[in-house]
């Protein structure tokens, strides 16, 4: 099996680094360099391979870049819980926004890419150009979405802040629940056992699992210390569309539609027949929806 990034090289893509304050950040790229900038994060536990049936598409409009997240695969992994806080992640999208020679770029992002995506909108407007987001969760106003019954289907995230404990379960048997998630919760052969192969590769890096876990712990400091304590009027003003898989097994339906009360004019659609893993399940769907927004 040739890895992950022999295969996008093989597909014509690009791939390098960019330094960002405290990490250096590995990622592919492709399309024509003078077109607008598209940049797409990844989330848990996934890396910049999520977008594999989405970049060569999209390279056909946009110049397209999809990093791995500081932690993630091929970018460094800096020590530390604090290292891996939104005010890193925010800044690690603005260096790779800043290295394509841009002042602004649209954003795409899924689970976790999406919270950074989301925070980056709020912070930094005048950066992103469109934003569009899927089953994600918009970790400074995480009160308004977390309630009821979702509270207690996000019980995991409680348990990755305990120490050690979550690395030994999620790495045990050659990482038999990473794959699982894919396995059990995504809709049938949306995941090849080659791409799942390239996954356990990534998540085989020394390190690899903390740092992932570390986006959780960040978070939940972050709370703890009132970081998120937003104005209720300190909404996301960037044009923003919200793809939302229905059947997500973490995210429940209502979450869509909180997360939306925090974005001005959202754009959402529902995809009442995926997962999760929208993204990979029906990649085609999902780029169109993309591409439709964009313009």
């Amino acid at each position: 099996m040739d890895t992950a990034e022999e295969w996008a090289r093989a597909e014509g893509f690009e791939t390098g680094f960019v330094d960002a304050p405290g990490a250096q950040l590995h990622y592919v790229a492709a399309g024509p360099e003078s077109a607008p900038l598209v940049v797409l994060l990844h989330g848990f536990p996934e890396f910049w391979y999520a977008w594999r049936d989405h970049l060569g598409p999209l390279a056909e409009t946009y110049r397209v870049v999809a990093p791995d997240l500081r932690g993630y695969n091929r970018s460094d992994r800096p020590s530390g819980v604090d290292a891996y806080g939104l005010d890193r992640l925010r800044t690690d999208v603005y260096e790779l926004i800043q290295s394509f020679g841009r002042g602004e770029a649209h954003l795409v992002g899924h689970d976790w890419g999406g919270t950074v995506a989301l925070s980056f909108a709020r912070h930094h407007p005048a950066h992103v150009d469109r934003l569009v987001v899927a089953n994600t969760l918009d970790v400074e106003r995480l009160g308004a979405q977390l309630r009821g019954t979702q509270l207690l289907d996000s019980w995991y995230t409680a348990f990755f802040q305990l120490p050690w404990l979550p690395e030994t379960v999620l790495s045990a048997g050659d990482f038999r629940v990473f794959r699982s998630m894919y396995d059990e919760t995504a809709v049938e052969d949306a995941y090849t056992e080659t791409d799942l192969d390239r996954y356990r590769h990534a998540w085989d890096r020394d390190g690899a699992v903390t740092a992932a876990l570390n986006y959780y712990r960040a978070a939940a400091r972050g709370a703890v210390r009132g970081l998120f304590s937003l104005d209720p009027a300190d909404r996301i003003f960037v044009p923003t569309r919200v793809l939302w898989g229905d059947e997500d097994a973490a995210l429940q339906p209502a979450v869509a539609d909180a997360l939306c009360r925090g974005i001005d004019d959202p754009d959402l659609k529902r995809y009442d027949d995926a997962t999760h893993w929208l993204h990979a399940e029906y990649p085609d769907r999902f780029t169109d929806d993309v591409c439709e927004f964009l313009g």
